[in-house]
């Protein structure tokens, strides 16, 4: 049977506060996939994937050289972000009766846990084996009480396993003392050229949603039922180039400056059955379904994303501006990689009507994003 193998590397991160080691987890497939993930911000720094042909690998998520790299700065480059991903409007939200503020930094809401997410943290990490010869690393963070101005301690894990056919899992836990939000998800951003100045205008996408949540002029959804796709730029049931509508006179474009929505994704268990914001419902709902294909002609090189979530965040680095340059020199600029973030509804603490993020004690988080490369030979 065909195994992976994973190597770990240590290095000093003296311009971390707070940190005075930090890893590097290198996972290898026989399929020719390659994935580095770092402890600083469990960040996602590499996924090497081979071409259609078989002949050129490339690294197609954008990445920077090392974890210092990584500290201070809005972009999120491949990290898990949390304890709340997405927007939290006005950073307040009521939760049993308590009302709770987080740190706005985004336009007056709080954006991916505040200004200190789980991003911005080390993670203490060891190595997983699984018997079907995928080999992974595990990454553990504890949040205390009021961290960010989130009630309760969470212990969360993220597992990172790479399959002998070159899919990679990401699976999520988290654990609380008290009850809390909490909305987790993977901020990678895709380039499958593996060559960031080509831009993903040109990639093909599609997304298994008929419905998305147009947003106000701060990205918060607006009141009501999700938009239909249908008949509109959003609409990418069939495969669509990013860029052959991004510019299109539409007002929801206009605001976000681009694509940078929420998909309500139709084959999640709540959306299927048009069920309601229920914490029972999160319970019931670890079913994996497809969320997105994203292709690029050029390679041939294919992404399928597979998830448990409702909802799939399509934002297409609108503002990435170059001042951030990857392990080759090379400048990350506008539309140098495409995010596919997989998560609950944005601002669902104050919407009753979203799938909840609640988390109680005696009730963990569980969630499972795959990121398959079916182009890949032997996978």
């Amino acid at each position: 049977m065909a195994v992976c193998t994973a190597v770990r590397e240590d290095f000093p991160a003296d311009a971390l506060p707070g940190v005075t080691t930090a890893e590097r987890w290198t996972l290898r497939s026989p399929s020719g996939v390659q994935a580095s993930v770092l402890t600083f911000g469990a960040v996602l720094q590499s996924l090497r994937v081979p071409d259609a042909a078989g002949t050129a690998v490339e690294d197609v998520v954008l990445g920077l050289p090392g974890p210092r790299d990584y500290a201070g700065h809005g972009a999120y480059l491949g990290a898990v972000v949390g304890r709340y991903a997405n927007r939290v409007a006005g950073g307040r939200f009521v939760l049993d009766g308590q009302a709770h503020q987080v740190p706005a930094n985004d336009r007056g809401n709080a954006l991916h846990g505040g200004p200190d997410g789980f991003d911005q943290r080390p993670w203490r990490a060891r190595p997983l084996t699984r018997s079907d010869g995928a080999t992974g690393v595990r990454l553990a963070l504890d949040s205390p009480d009021g961290d960010q101005g989130f009630p309760g301690e969470l212990a969360v894990v993220v597992d990172y396993l790479l399959s002998p056919d070159g899919t990679l899992t990401v699976d999520y836990s988290a654990r609380a003392e008290r009850p809390t939000v909490v909305n987790l998800t993977h901020h990678a951003y895709f380039n499958l050229t593996g060559k960031p100045e080509l831009g993903v205008l040109d990639h093909l996408l599609t997304v298994d949603a008929d419905a998305y949540l147009p947003v106000d002029d701060t990205s918060i959804p607006l009141p009501g039922a999700p938009a239909p796709v249908h008949g509109t730029p959003f609409d990418f049931t069939g495969p669509h180039a990013l860029g052959a509508r991004s510019d299109a006179p539409d007002e929801q474009l206009r605001v976000a400056g681009g694509y940078d929505h929420c998909w309500v994704l139709r084959d999640h268990p709540w959306n299927r059955n048009g069920g309601a914001g229920t914490e029972t419902a999160r319970a019931q709902a670890l079913v994996l379904h497809r969320a997105a294909r994203l292709e690029d002609p050029r390679s041939g090189r294919i992404l399928e994303v597979r998830t448990t979530e409702p909802g799939l965040q399509v934002y297409c680095g609108q503002q990435l501006d170059g001042a951030l340059r990857d392990a080759e020199g090379r400048a990350l600029t506008r539309h140098a990689g495409v995010c596919l973030e997989t998560q609950h509804f944005p601002d669902s603490p104050n919407r009753p009507d979203y799938p909840s993020t609640v988390v109680r004690p005696g009730q963990p988080l569980r969630s499972r994003t795959e990121f398959a490369f079916p182009h890949v030979k032997g996978a």
